[in-house]
Order: structure tokens, then C-alpha cells, then sequence
């Protein structure tokens, strides 16, 4: 007597594909454009940071290169004087960007977590500042910081002209509004049981802020991080109207001592600017994972 084994019934479910329509293959098409677009100055830019200026200057750019080389790249790192100029952006950037996240998450905290008479009228401020162009007050800052005294061990100019200090606080105030409306969002998509069991526990205020509420909002710090280092980093205006001593701008200035007197070598200055942008980019794919997560956070809430 031989035993049949059946096998069970399995349900086998087929994805459809979906037709390929006319309107389908224009969006496609589209978006490749669109993105070819995008990347062609880049390429072009490193493309022409790997040859030579005799090579431009006989064939002319839009040919083909007869040889490729980086020497490009260490004349402008050398001529730049980019190590100094990296420092110079680092002291503006990196105090500017950590005090602009601490504070503003620190003013969406007591928006998002407690309820009082002026909460969102105080919100509505924050908002408020990034709907004012900073040409606008550039006249009245300049003076403004003209007749601010600090002492000399803050400022070598012995006011807020001149100094890091200045560009760094113009940039706080400028960045403050954007952050604190993006957190604040987010913190109100956090538990509020969280914050009552806290406080039944006895935590303090600053507890519940640093110890409870930060670490839920590292997604959103991550990108909001990389996008005020990109633009903070990127930034020329303030530096340019707030600093007069050459030596003390950053490092987007530095393209200006690639250029000649009597001729511009424009491959130096692709080198250079790739050279520039370095630092964004690297930052950018560290923080890829969490920029994209803290981008999409909240997307699929109701």
C-alpha cells in the first residue's frame, strides 16, 4: 500500500506589469533629460578640470581632450591656498550649524510641548523670518555691527565687522525660523504620553528636552544638519559684505586667487571649484541614510 502525499494548495499571486503607454515613455523620457541637465555643468566641470589650458587653448573646450591629467587640481590647492580657507569656512560653519540646531529645537520644544497664551504666535515669528530677503537688511546690519565694541580677544576689529563672530551670528538668525518650523512639525508627531509619563516620573523640563525628545528627532536633525552645512557653507554674500580682511574669508572666496592678472586659466578654476564643493558632497553621502529618512518621516501619517 503506497501512502500519496499531497502538497497543499498554494496561492501564487502574479504581479501585473503595467502597460507601457505613450504618456509613460514621455515621463521617462522626460526625467532622463531633466536629469542629464542637471549633471551636465558638473561633468563638464570635471571634464575640463582634467586638461591641460594649452590643450583648451589650441583645440578650444568643446573638443576632444588629446590627454587627461590632475595637475589641475594640485596647482589650485596650492595657488588657492585652500587648507587656510577650509579652516576659515570651518570656524563659521561648524559653530553657526550646531548653535542654529540647538536652539531652534530648543524654541520647537516649548511650542510643540506645552500650550500657552503666545505659542503660535511665537511659531508664526520664527516662520516669519525666512520670508525676508537678506538683501533687504544689508545697509542697516553693516551699520549696526559697525557700532557694536567687543573686546579684542573677541574681535581683532574690535567690533562685529571683520570678524567670524559676525557672519556667524547673521547666519543663526537667518537659519533659526527654517529649523524651528521643521521640528516643531515633528515634535508634535511624537507621543505626547511620553512627555506625561516623564513628568510623572519627575523629570525636569530640560530633561524631557535633551534626554527624551532629542534622541526621537535624530532623522530630522540629520537632515536638517546636511542641509544648513550646504547652505551655510555655500554662502558668499555675508562673508563677502562682513569681512574686509582678505585673509579671513571662506574658503568660496579663494576661487578669486586662481585668476590671473592678464588671463583667466577657466580649467584652474573647474579644479578649484570642484575642490570647493568637496566637502558638501562629503557630507551629503554620509549622511545619506539619514537625510532621506528624516526627509520622508511623517510622509505617511494621517
Amino acid at each position: 500500500m503506497t501512502a500519496t502525499l499531497e502538497r497543499p494548495s498554494e496561492t501564487v499571486e502574479v504581479k501585473k506589469k503595467r502597460p507601457v503607454t505613450p504618456a509613460r515613455v514621455a515621463l521617462h523620457v522626460f526625467l532622463v533629460l531633466t536629469c542629464l541637465m542637471t549633471l551636465a555643468p558638473l561633468l563638464w566641470a570635471v571634464y575640463a578640470s582634467l586638461r591641460t589650458y594649452e590643450d583648451t587653448s589650441v583645440n578650444g573646450y568643446f573638443s576632444i581632450a588629446k590627454s587627461l591629467t590632475f595637475e589641475n587640481f594640485a596647482k589650485a590647492w596650492e595657488i588657492g591656498d585652500l587648507p587656510h580657507f577650509y579652516w576659515n569656512t570651518f570656524l563659521i560653519t561648524v559653530p553657526a550649524l550646531v548653535i542654529t540646531l540647538v536652539l531652534s529645537s530648543m524654541v520647537a520644544f516649548g511650542v510643540s510641548r506645552f500650550s500657552f497664551k503666545f505659542n503660535i504666535a511665537l511659531l508664526m515669528l520664527f516662520t516669519a523670518g525666512n520670508l525676508l530677503p537678506q538683501q533687504v537688511i544689508v545697509t542697516p546690519l553693516w551699520r549696526l555691527y559697525r557700532l557694536i565694541e567687543l573686546p579684542a580677544w573677541v574681535s581683532e576689529s574690535e567690533s562685529l565687522i571683520d570678524s567670524p563672530l559676525g557672519v556667524i551670528l547673521i547666519h543663526i538668525a537667518f537659519q533659526m525660523g527654517f529649523c524651528t518650523f521643521v521640528l516643531s512639525n515633528y515634535m508634535k508627531t511624537i507621543p505626547y504620553e511620553l512627555t506625561e509619563a516623564a513628568r510623572v516620573d519627575g523629570a525636569s523640563v530640560f530633561r524631557q528636552y535633551w534626554q527624551l525628545t532629542l534622541p526621537l528627532c535624530r532623522p530630522v536633525l540629520a537632515a536638517l544638519a546636511t542641509l544648513e552645512f550646504t547652505w551655510i557653507y555655500n554662502d558668499f554674500l555675508w562673508a563677502l559684505v562682513l569681512i574686509q580682511d582678505g585673509d579671513k574669508m571662506p574658503v568660496t572666496s579663494a576661487l578669486q586667487n586662481l585668476k590671473g592678472t592678464f588671463f583667466t586659466d577657466n580649467n584652474l578654476i573647474a579644479a578649484g571649484s570642484l575642490l570647493v564643493a568637496l566637502p558638501t558632497l562629503v557630507v551629503f553621502f554620509v549622511l545619506q541614510r539619514q537625510f532621506v529618512g528624516g526627509l520622508t518621516l511623517g510622509s505617511t501619517k494621517g
